[in-house]
């Protein structure tokens, strides 16, 4: 049962999905007793796109506001890709509001101009009907790693499906406004509780970003899972759950926090293989601005 007084997760995900992607982990968090909030970001998952221009400051707006409805002062936020920017963002913009930050797969760099390109092109494209097929088909494969693509074969099915239901002006608009989100290490408070996680096969951020952002939180070493690629809480919830639970432990005085050695000695999370190594380094250029 969740404890409706405890420490709140608010869930952000990742780009062209919606809080289904993380159904598996809140059910598994709700399990432990957590108080979790799926949240949709605008345009997806039924929450209207509004007019505003893109930009991640108006989606961490946004994730404050429902903080106010709920009537939750602080809150945990765990965000996978697209929602670790919508997590960092606010807590540059309401750092009072977040009492500690879940990262799954994302980076706290900005985009390099290549990159930023590759993403304004991928949102004049998205908007094409006689592109938006082939699109979707070259890149969304891409979101999770080769064990899940080679093992669960209506998990991809369903994804696919997913990415082809969401609405393609809510897509190009995240694209325009991750394309425009600063660099975020500078801004960056040490101190703040937080775990930074990276899948084994994740070809799209590598696991050299994902030490950089640990490094300007003052976060320790990653936490890096065994098979799993870009959507990690998708592909291993229960494994996502068991880190956010025992981040929201920290933020309650449960447990203390990691020592800089601590991040991989569970034994859930497997030591790098030779395979993750392999597929953290290399980024796909392809795929680079789908995430």
């Amino acid at each position: 049962m969740s404890r409706p007084d405890g420490t709140a997760v608010v869930l952000l995900h990742a780009l062209a999905l919606d809080s289904g992607m993380w159904r598996e982990c809140a059910a598994a968090l709700t399990a432990r007793g957590r108080r979790v909030l799926p949240f949709d970001q605008r345009g997806f998952g039924g929450t209207p796109l509004g007019e505003e221009p893109p930009s991640l400051d108006t989606v961490a707006d946004d994730v404050v506001r429902t903080l106010d409805r709920e009537g939750i002062e602080r809150a945990v936020l765990a965000g996978c890709s697209m929602g670790g920017y919508v997590a960092l963002a606010a807590l540059r913009r309401h750092p009072h509001r977040v009492s500690a930050l879940a990262l799954f797969n994302t980076r706290a760099a900005a985009d390099s101009p290549e990159t930023a390109a590759g993403r304004l092109a991928f949102a004049e494209r998205i908007v094409r009907a006689d592109l938006r097929e082939s699109l979707i088909a070259a890149t969304t494969p891409l979101l999770v790693g080769a064990t899940t693509r080679a093992t669960r074969p209506g998990l991809v099915a369903s994804l696919l499906d997913t990415v082809r239901g969401a609405d393609p002006a809510a897509v190009a608009w995240a694209q325009r406004a991750i394309a425009a989100r600063p660099d975020e290490r500078p801004a960056a408070p040490v101190g703040v509780p937080a775990v930074v996680v990276a899948g084994a096969e994740d070809g799209l951020v590598d696991l050299a970003e994902s030490r950089e952002t640990a490094a300007a939180l003052g976060a320790g070493d990653p936490v890096v899972v065994a098979d799993a690629g870009h959507l990690l809480p998708l592909e291993r919830p229960e494994a996502a759950a068991e880190l956010i639970a025992a981040l929201i432990d920290r933020v309650d005085g449960a447990v203390p926090a990691p020592g800089p050695d601590t991040a991989g000695a569970h034994q859930m999370y497997e030591d790098i293989t030779e395979t993750g190594r392999t597929a953290s380094r290399g980024r796909s250029e392809e795929g680079a601005w789908a995430c």
